[in-house]
């Protein structure tokens, strides 16, 4: 009886094991199929007057995604030199639409993945408090010794500076005074430091400086609109976090992030 008792038990433990095991296995199963998709990461190349804004958005699209960013700043023409180079880059944030337009051409970015993120707005912004009550007198003046703007041949917002500067009729009495950044992060440095009396530089700048100064929105009627197109490059084509980067770019959180620094949007 013993024996008997003892085999039915054994049996019986036996049975609540292939069970439980069984149960667990349907679980874990269940458990996996409801897992979201794998993160992956993106790798993005900026124009270098978007970088406060990119970096608050970064981590809105982290949080919205479960992808990771890695990004790069830069002067645009600088940033196109390393896309044609074969820099590792998923997506372009260029400050024009010429490059944009160039890598499409050239086959570096996806046909049809172009379209306009920002539109961008210049300022004269000056570190001094009161430095003009006319800033288009004090640039006829010159009075100073150093103005401040990006590479005119890499960077759309040196270009614009000196559209304005032609238009008003000053380019050539400034052109011995004008120190030219590498990228718009540069000019505004330029400015911080002390080293030019004022420079020109864009608004989302501005907006994220904490300090004084004395400031002039300038008419957009003196400069040729700074649309500020995106493109999915080539790299980024089978990259699910690419093309999500660039959805997340379109929808209202990250357009209210945009319109916060100043930029206009469509």
């Amino acid at each position: 009886m013993r024996q008997t008792r003892g085999g039915g038990l054994s049996f019986m433990r036996t049975n609540r094991l292939w069970v439980t095991a069984f149960l667990l296995a349907g679980l874990l199963a269940a458990t996996v199929h409801a897992r979201p998709a794998r993160a992956g990461e993106v790798s993005i190349a900026v124009a270098a007057n978007f970088t406060d804004v990119t970096r608050e958005l970064i981590p809105l699209f982290e949080s919205a995604t479960g992808h990771k960013v890695r990004v790069s700043f830069g002067s645009t023409g600088m940033l196109y030199a390393q896309i044609g180079n074969g820099a590792p880059y998923d997506v372009f944030l260029a400050a024009d639409t010429k490059r944009p337009e160039k890598a499409e051409a050239a086959g570096l970015a996806v046909s049809g993945t172009r379209f306009n993120y920002a539109y961008g707005k210049l300022m004269l912004w000056s570190g001094r408090p009161d430095a003009w009550t006319d800033a288009r007198s004090w640039l006829k003046r010159g009075a100073f010794a150093h103005l401040a703007i990006a590479n005119p041949k890499t960077a759309p917002y040196g270009l614009a500076a000196e559209q304005v500067m032609d238009r008003l009729g000053v380019l050539s009495l400034l052109q011995g005074k004008l120190v030219r950044g590498d990228s718009l992060s540069q000019t505004f440095q330029f400015v911080v430091s002390g080293n030019a009396a004022a420079g020109f530089v864009a608004a989302s700048q501005v907006k994220a400086w904490k300090g004084s100064g004395t400031l002039w929105e300038v008419p957009q009627d003196l400069y040729a609109p700074i649309e500020q197109q995106a493109v999915l490059l080539g790299r980024g084509e089978s990259n699910p976090a690419a093309a999500a980067f660039l959805g997340f770019l379109k929808g209202e959180a990250a357009r209210d992030v945009i319109r916060s620094y100043g930029y206009g949007v469509e």
